[in-house]
C-alpha cells in the first residue's frame, strides 16, 4: 500500500517521507517490524515506544510514525497522537472492515460478556447470521474460537480481526468495549451500528482516578454509534444518555423504559418475564439464573429491536441461548448435597449482584470465596469485604491474581471492610486450599460461590501465570474425598 493511502484521514503535522513509497506492513512493536514496514512509536504508561525507533530501523522499518524525536536517518511522519493515528492506519490498511459488518458495541462495568454472548446466540437463532465476537473470554469468527489477552484488542489488531470476520462471511460483529479501549483510541475508525450500556459501578479507578472520568470514558461509545441502548434501571444511565450523540432507546423494569420487563420470576435454573415494547409483547424464559440475567436479557433484546428484529422473534431466539462460562456457572458435584457456582464477579457491584441473585434460590447457607486483584484499584477491596460479610453466611477470603503485590497485604485491605461483621469468616491465602476448605465446610442445601476467577484458567503470582482452573480443583477435591473413603 502506498504511504499516502495508508495515511488517509490522518492529520499530519510534519513529514519528510515521500508519499508514493510502498509500505509492506504496519507494526507498533519493534520486535515484529519487518522490512519495508511502517513503525508506529506509541507512548506507553511505563515505556515510550519512541525509545525503540533505532531498533525498528535496524529491523528494516521504512518509515516511522511519531509524536516527537524524529529520526535523522529514515523517513518520518509526525502526528499529534500516534495512538489515535494507529487506529486510522488499521482501518485504512484493512479496507475499513466495520463498514461491511453490523458492529454492535457493549460497554459497562458488568454484564458485557453475558450480553455479547446472548446477542450472538440471538442473532444466529433469529437471522441465521454468521456472527463474530470480541471479548474477555475469547474472540470468535462464527464458531471458530481465537484466544484473547484483553477485553478489547489494540486498534490495529482489532481492525485485522474485523477484516478476518468480514472475509469469513460474517454479517455481524458483537464486541465488548472497555473504558480503556475508548480512552486509548482502540475503537477509533470503527462504524458502530448500535452501542449498548449495561451499568456503571466502581472499577478501574487505578486508571481513571475518579468515577466521573470513568463515566466519561464509557460515554465515548455513544458518540461513535448510530443508535444507543441503555439500561435505564442503572443510576448512571441518565449521564450516559445526556452525553449521547445518537438515537436513544431504553430498556429495564422501570415504567419509563421503552422496552420493559414485567412479571419477572426467578428460578434456581432460569428467569422468566413478559417483555413489552411499544405495540409488541413477548414472553421470555431463559435458562440462566440470576436477577442480573433479567437486565442482560433486556439489553440484548433492546439491541435486537434496534437492529430491526421483531420482539417476538428476538425473544424466541434468545430463549435458546445458553449460559456463559464463568458467569454463574454450575460446577458438577455428583453425589454431593451442595452446589458450587463459579462467577467472574471481581468488582463490588459484581460481587453484590451474584450473591443477591444466589440468595434468591439458596435453601441453605451461602458460602462466598473471593479475593481481589493486585496492581489494580485498591479502593474496592474493603468495599468487597463488607459486601461479602453482609450477604454471605460464611466467607473465605483468599487470593485472586495478586500479581506483584504481597497477597496478604491485599487480604488485609479486604478484611478492613469486615472488621465489624458477625458473619463467620476465615483467611486462606492459597486459592486451591480455599476451594477445598469451602467444600469441606458445605452442608446439605448450601451454595458455594467461587467469585473472581470465572472463565480464567490461571492465576498471576508476581509476573508469572500459573495454571489454576477452579473446575479442576473442585473435581480433584471430590476425587480425593472418594478415594479416601
Amino acid at each position: 500500500m502506498k504511504l499516502k493511502s495508508l495515511l488517509e484521514s490522518i492529520n499530519i503535522l510534519e513529514t519528510n517521507a515521500p508519499m508514493d513509497m510502498e509500505i509492506s506492513g504496519v507494526s507498533h512493536s519493534s520486535q515484529t517490524v519487518t522490512q519495508g514496514a511502517l513503525f508506529a512509536a506509541i507512548p506507553g504508561y511505563t515505556v515510550d515506544g519512541h525509545r525503540f525507533i533505532p531498533d525498528a530501523v535496524k529491523k528494516g522499518a521504512a518509515v516511522v510514525l511519531c509524536q516527537h524525536d524524529m529520526p535523522d536517518d529514515i523517513p518520518w511522519v509526525r502526528v499529534e497522537d500516534t495512538r489515535a493515528a494507529l487506529a486510522q492506519l488499521g482501518a485504512n490498511w484493512y479496507g475499513h472492515p466495520s463498514r461491511s459488518l453490523e458492529v454492535i458495541g457493549v460497554t459497562g462495568t458488568n454484564g458485557k460478556t453475558s450480553v455479547t454472548y446472548l446477542l450472538k446466540a440471538l442473532l444466529e437463532n433469529a437471522c441465521g447470521a454468521k456472527v463474530g465476537l470480541i471479548g474477555t473470554i475469547c474472540n470468535m469468527v462464527g464458531d471458530e474460537v481465537l484466544e484473547t489477552e484483553r477485553t478489547t484488542p489494540e486498534s490495529f489488531e482489532l481492525q485485522g480481526l474485523l477484516a478476518q470476520m468480514r472475509d469469513a462471511g460474517c454479517t455481524h460483529a458483537v464486541m465488548e468495549v472497555s473504558s480503556h479501549a475508548l480512552v486509548l483510541h482502540r475503537v477509533d475508525g470503527i462504524s458502530f451500528r448500535v452501542g449498548a450500556f449495561t451499568n456503571l459501578t466502581e472499577d478501574h479507578l487505578d486508571f481513571h482516578k475518579t468515577m466521573e472520568e470513568y463515566c466519561r470514558a464509557k460515554s465515548l461509545l455513544f458518540g461513535r454509534c448510530e443508535r444507543g441502548v441503555f439500561d435505564i434501571d442503572d443510576a448512571s444511565a441518565a449521564k450516559m444518555i445526556d452525553a449521547a450523540r445518537c438515537s436513544v432507546y431504553t430498556v429495564g423494569e422501570s415504567d419509563r423504559a421503552d422496552l420493559r420487563g414485567t412479571n419477572v420470576r426467578l428460578g434456581s435454573d432460569h428467569i422468566e418475564m413478559d417483555v413489552c415494547g411499544g405495540q409488541e409483547t413477548a414472553h421470555l424464559r431463559l435458562n440462566i439464573p440470576g436477577r442480573f440475567t433479567v437486565s442482560n436479557a433486556l439489553v440484548a433484546l433492546g439491541i435486537a429491536v434496534q437492529l430491526g428484529i421483531p420482539l417476538e422473534d428476538a425473544a424466541q431466539a434468545l430463549s435458546r441461548a445458553k449460559g456463559v462460562k464463568g458467569r454463574i456457572e454450575v460446577v458438577p458435584t455428583p453425589g454431593k448435597p451442595y452446589t458450587v457456582l463459579i462467577d467472574y464477579a471481581h468488582t463490588p457491584d459484581g460481587l453484590e449482584n451474584v450473591l443477591r441473585s444466589v440468595r434468591d434460590f439458596c435453601k441453605g447457607r451461602l458460602i462466598a470465596v473471593f479475593g481481589c486483584g493486585g496492581d489494580r484499584d485498591r479502593t474496592k477491596r474493603p468495599i468487597m469485604g463488607e459486601i461479602a460479610a453482609k450477604l454471605a453466611d460464611y466467607v473465605i477470603v483468599t487470593s485472586d491474581n495478586p500479581r506483584t503485590e504481597e497477597p496478604m497485604a491485599i487480604i488485609d485491605e479486604i478484611l478492613a471492610g469486615m472488621k465489624d461483621t458477625k458473619t463467620p469468616y476465615i483467611v486462606e491465602e492459597n486459592r486451591r486450599k480455599a476451594v477445598r476448605l469451602a467444600m469441606a465446610e458445605a452442608k446439605k442445601g448450601d451454595i458455594i460461590v467461587l467469585a473472581g476467577k470465572g472463565h480464567e484458567t490461571y492465576q498471576i503470582l508476581g509476573r508469572e501465570k500459573t495454571h489454576l482452573d477452579e473446575r479442576e480443583e473442585v473435581a480433584s477435591a471430590l476425587w480425593k474425598t472418594e478415594t479416601s473413603l
